[in-house]
């Protein structure tokens, strides 16, 4: 399953935070996800590392829109799912399934080899696709969504990643929890959203400028402990879906927030 409520990233939030394990008065809210849609065709799928990049580069776009700020035409809805709990689902599509989902509003992120063309006969896409929608109600999904599957967003890499590139953001996720990858995916949509709120303006605005660039990688266990103890954002999930609750599930590393 990939619906992900996310709870704490520690006690040094305020007491409101969505990004805590017990429960506030966000709780008491209406309650609002975040959809997000993977394209996922049959013959060629897309590789996990890059549906986890594009999962949290989605992320991203949506919070920076122009759409998504000010008197923008989405400005009310992000603000009720972000004066709620921070809840992400991933669901797949291709095919027809795929094509109906862009045609509703959104956002369509592509990784960066979105230029490439598959050989073919490849076992890969060369490139992953994540639309992500503007936030809504639990229980008021459009039809074209509500209909595709949650389940089966079980993807691979066909080796390991390149190392990360240091010089720019880094999600790094838990060695220890195993995750499916739409779960993978809302944890680095999590850790993305993370850093953006820990950013200056400054920051935030040349980040974007740039296209958002980042990696999610998988640390060793000893890194890992570094990072987790190095004041760096923390996502601790909820604990509704495949993991336990209070799970340190990523660390968003972030040049601007290293110290």
């Amino acid at each position: 399953m990939s619906i992900d409520d996310t709870a704490g990233t520690g006690a040094d939030r305020p007491a409101d935070s969505p990004f805590r394990d017990e429960r506030t008065a966000r709780d008491e809210a209406p309650q609002f996800v975040l959809p997000l849609v993977v394209r996922i065709e049959k013959a060629a799928p897309p590789t996990r590392t890059d549906a986890l990049e594009a999962a949290a580069r989605a992320v991203l776009v949506m919070l920076a829109d122009e759409r998504s700020t000010g008197e923008g035409e989405w400005a009310q809805v992000m603000r009720d799912w972000q004066d709620a709990r921070i809840r992400k689902v991933v669901r797949r599509a291709r095919g027809g399934e795929w094509r109906k989902a862009s045609q509703l509003p959104g956002i369509t992120i592509s990784s960066p080899g979105a230029a490439a063309e598959a050989p073919e006969g490849a076992a890969f896409a060369p490139y992953a696709e994540v639309r992500v929608f503007p936030p809504v109600p639990l229980d008021g999904w459009p039809k074209e969504l509500a209909k595709l599957q949650v389940s089966g967003t079980d993807l691979d890499d066909p080796g390991a990643p390149p190392a990360a590139d240091l010089s720019a953001p880094v999600l790094w996720l838990s060695p220890g929890l195993a995750m499916s990858a739409g779960k993978a995916m809302a944890q680095a949509g999590h850790g993305a959203q993370l850093a953006w709120w820990e950013l200056s303006e400054t920051d935030r605005k040349a980040w974007q400028e740039a296209g958002f660039p980042l990696s999610v990688r998988t640390p060793d266990a000893a890194r890992w402990r570094r990072l987790t103890s190095g004041g760096l954002p923390l996502v601790r999930d909820a604990g509704f879906t495949e993991i336990a609750p209070g799970s340190s599930t990523v660390v968003a590393d972030h040049p601007a927030l290293r110290r």
